[in-house]
């Protein structure tokens, strides 16, 4: 089936924002204006389209990313709406891997906001060409000009208005088109389908003429005959300066700005316009790479519907009507519904029984997808989040997704036997579709232990039990997930012997333990020579080792960076197995990280509160009583924006704290930033807990 729409006029995009710059509520218009719903939905009253969990409806916030399909001015975009709240960056993190373009929403009141910094920084990290959508121009406070400042102070970003702002705050009624030299006004009837074009206002026609200039000077970067243009003050034409701002874009060169308000249904059109003039087409990706399985030599597939196939599974979805959902990107070939695939993450072969394209979390079923699309398989059972799936005959493993550690634990128990047995396999369930979210069992205790990436990660996954698999549990108190390490290199050695009559137990290990770089995890190397332990025994000493790490010696936390080399040992021919050495591993280990001056780790968080001239002193009180270092203080919109790193420990019930002492007009944000040790007049606390544990 040949495809609908040419691969140069396609689109893959993601929305994505700090928390309430207005996401959801900007996917709703796309949806509307593109005839895709004939009814806008609204994030406030609980019927956005896009927003499909009923949590998501209930907190009006977005928690997994909803695809959906929309075609405008005969180019077909598909759009993934992610999750603002820095708890979900998982949702960020997958959809910005398996995107070519992302629009950056941004609220003109609260301008760059730190959730706003940090998926900046993760389509960074992809090379995710953006533009930047300025909104709620209708605010009391909008600030078109301070956010496009704040672009290029926080980001780092070479943001170049495309449009001016016609009016602000009630006043503002439509935006000045630099590229056409025109402005648009749009009355406030039919719900914001029909505009006017209208002359820019006389008052106007100075400040547009200035920065058009700086649009031209940015495209004359590209383009040497602009460059020769704009040098001699001659005019350059609409189509010569569309065709050098998309290059520059797509060199992640400039950051084109657009503005409007979504919610009262002004620019949201010319933003799409601006998708499909600035935004990359899959041709205008450089070819995916990864490798040839089971070696290192490096493969490519080019995004053409000939060549051999290659996706990757970014998404799992849990569907009560079609059972699992795995949602997947094409990047080469063609894929036919009811045809096997290879998955060669994991070297398993399955079939796909059908393919369906999402609309948030309604299904359309097609044969096939081709090069560049979007969709999701039913049928999979082995594919999980960052698999690669592939023609069996042309085999290749893409690149996969980084996947970020948990920093916050819970216990949960089931409240009735019933809810027992059904508790394992529906956290199991819950940890496929999610991998920031992680399930464990506390071999001494016997609980059950879940971890994720804040409070109401947590929460949200609790409350699922409850909605979508019928189970009660009761949670225990929030803790940290503390690591440790150590802080200088040793040697160790050690020997398990074990005769107790008939065959007995022999394994000699000597280790040297050195302090890794902190986030780089463990790090195995062999150096035994001359067979003084045989190679079948090399695997069970690393297994040894990563067992013993899995509870430190200082407080029983798991061990993270540290680098062991395996350096020499002994064996029995008769008496030594793989057990032997398995257990002569742990007990090197141990002994290394006792004599290597143990550290525990604590993860601090970047913490930014706005708050009201007259708190701003029991807020900064506050905050250094919870071994908090403030880095900083600004004014922002009538506010002040106070800055600071505090552990996490010291930061639960903080949003509680922080109503009752600002009358509950300060608002806080916090999202983990990195690990440092624990001073040791807290570690005495932590050790002395871990060992009534």
């Amino acid at each position: 089936m040949a495809r609908e729409i040419p691969l140069e006029r396609q689109r893959n995009i993601g929305i994505m924002a700090h928390i309430d710059a207005g996401k959801t509520t900007t996917t709703e218009r796309i949806l509307y204006y593109t005839g895709v719903t004939y009814k806008i939905g609204e994030v406030h009253d609980g019927t956005a389209v896009m927003d499909w969990m009923e949590q998501e409806r209930e907190r009006g916030i977005t928690i997994t990313s909803a695809a959906t399909t929309c075609v405008w001015k005969d180019c077909g975009i598909n759009i993934i709406d992610t999750p603002g709240h820095v708890d979900f960056t998982i949702e960020v993190e997958r959809s910005l891997r398996v995107l070519d373009g992302a629009v950056a929403v941004f609220c003109s009141v609260g301008g760059v906001e730190p959730q706003s910094e940090t998926v900046w920084r993760q389509a960074t990290r992809y090379n995710v060409p953006r533009i930047a959508f300025v909104n709620k121009m209708d605010r009391t406070g909008a600030d078109f000009y301070n956010v496009v400042d704040m672009m290029k102070e926080r980001l780092k970003t070479r943001a170049i208005p495309f449009q001016l702002p016609i009016g602000r705050e009630e006043d503002f009624q439509g935006v000045v088109d630099l590229i056409e030299g025109h402005a648009v006004v749009w009355d406030g009837s039919e719900l914001g389908a029909q505009f006017r074009v209208t002359d820019i206002p006389e008052e106007m026609k100075e400040k547009a003429a200035e920065y058009r200039e700086q649009l031209v000077e940015a495209a004359s970067d590209f383009d040497e005959d602009i460059m020769e243009k704009f040098l001699e003050g001659e005019e350059v034409s609409k189509e010569a300066l569309v065709a050098a701002l998309r290059k520059a874009t797509l060199a992640l060169e400039i950051t084109p700005v657009f503005c409007g308000t979504a919610f009262k249904n002004k620019g949201v059109q010319l933003l799409l316009d601006a998708v499909v003039d600035y935004l990359p087409s899959p041709l205008d990706i450089p070819p995916v790479h990864g490798v040839l399985p089971n070696s290192d030599e490096e493969a490519t597939r080019e995004t053409k519907d000939d060549a051999p196939y290659s996706a990757l599974a970014f998404k799992i979805m849990t569907d009560p009507f079609v059972g699992q959902l795995t949602f997947f990107r094409v990047y080469s070939g063609t894929i036919e519904s009811g045809s096997y695939v290879y998955n060669s993450t994991k070297g398993k072969k399955e079939r796909i029984s059908r393919i369906v394209r999402m609309h948030s979390n309604k299904r359309e079923e097609v044969d096939m997808v081709h090069a560049g699309d979007i969709a999701a398989a039913v049928g999979l059972k082995y594919s999980t989040t960052g698999d690669t799936i592939c023609d069996p005959d042309n085999p290749i493993v893409l690149e996969s997704l980084d996947i970020p550690e948990p920093v916050i634990s819970i216990a949960i128990e089931p409240k009735t036997k019933a809810d027992q047995e059904k508790l394992g396999v529906s956290l199991q369930k819950l940890a496929v579709e999610d991998p920031s979210f992680q399930v464990k069992s506390d071999e001494e205790t016997g609980q059950t232990i879940i971890s994720g990436m804040g409070e109401l990660h947590l929460e949200i996954i609790v409350d699922r039990l409850l909605r979508e698999f019928k189970v009660e549990a009761s949670v225990g108190k929030p803790q940290v997930a503390y690591k440790e390490t150590i802080k200088k290199g040793v040697k160790a050695e050690a020997k398990y012997v074990k005769q107790t009559g008939g065959r007995g137990q022999y394994g000699h290990v000597c280790l040297e333990l050195e302090p890794g770089e902190r986030g780089e995890g463990f790090e195995f190397i062999n150096k035994i020579v001359g067979g003084a332990i045989p190679k079948e025994f090399i695997n069970p000493i690393e297994n040894g080792i990563k067992e013993a790490m899995e509870s430190g010696t200082l407080a029983g936390f798991p061990v993270v960076d540290v680098k062991v080399t395996l350096l020499d040992g002994s064996f029995h021919d008769v008496d030594s197995s793989e057990m032997a050495f398995k257990i002569a591993g742990s007990m090197c280990f141990k002994d290394g990280m006792k004599k290597g001056g143990q550290v525990l780790l604590e993860p601090i968080m970047d913490v930014e509160v706005v708050v009201p001239e007259q708190f701003m002193g029991d807020v900064i009180g506050d905050l250094s009583s919870r071994r908090g270092k403030v880095l900083g203080m600004e004014a922002r919109a009538g506010f002040q924006v106070v800055t600071a790193t505090v552990p996490l420990a010291n930061m639960f019930g903080y949003s509680t704290d922080l109503r009752s002492a600002t009358q509950g007009r300060a608002s806080y944000s916090m999202q983990f930033s990195f690990y440092e040790p624990v001073p040791s007049s807290v570690l005495e606390t932590i050790t002395a807990k871990a060992a009534v544990r």
